[in-house]
């Protein structure tokens, strides 16, 4: 049997009470000159995107690329990444941040992404 849920209320209103209510009224209104900072946000984005797949695909090795796409294009956690992959999940945070080595941070996906980025002069807000 459904749950009674006080927050959310289905009103009928007639066609005059409905036009009574202005556009800023409506639950998806957008400020004059906020859908074009919205499109060009989405371009700029899109335009990033294709960049920082470049860098993925030529800076990381296979599995470093491997872990970081179920990390956060199919967004598992570490545990399930290592499970997948029938290693420890700790070799998995290994892949992603790196580790410490003779008090040097080395390796890791997310690291290489970065100075790579830097490098080729690619920004994010």
């Amino acid at each position: 049997m459904p749950r009674f849920n006080p927050d959310f209320w289905e009103v009928t209103i007639s066609e005059e009470s409905w036009e009574r209510f202005s556009s800023e009224d409506h639950l998806y209104y957008e400020p004059p000159g906020e859908a074009e900072r919205r499109h060009r946000s989405q371009e700029r984005a899109q335009a990033l995107s294709a960049r920082l797949w470049q860098v993925i695909d030529e800076a990381l090795t296979p599995r470093q690329r491997e872990v970081l796409l179920l990390c956060f294009v199919e967004e598992l956690n570490q545990r399930q990444i290592a499970e997948r992959l029938g290693i420890t999940q700790q070799s998995v945070c290994e892949h992603l941040y790196g580790k410490v080595r003779n008090g040097r941070a080395v390796g890791g996906a997310i690291r290489k992404l970065r100075k790579e980025c830097i490098r080729r002069g690619i920004q994010w807000e």
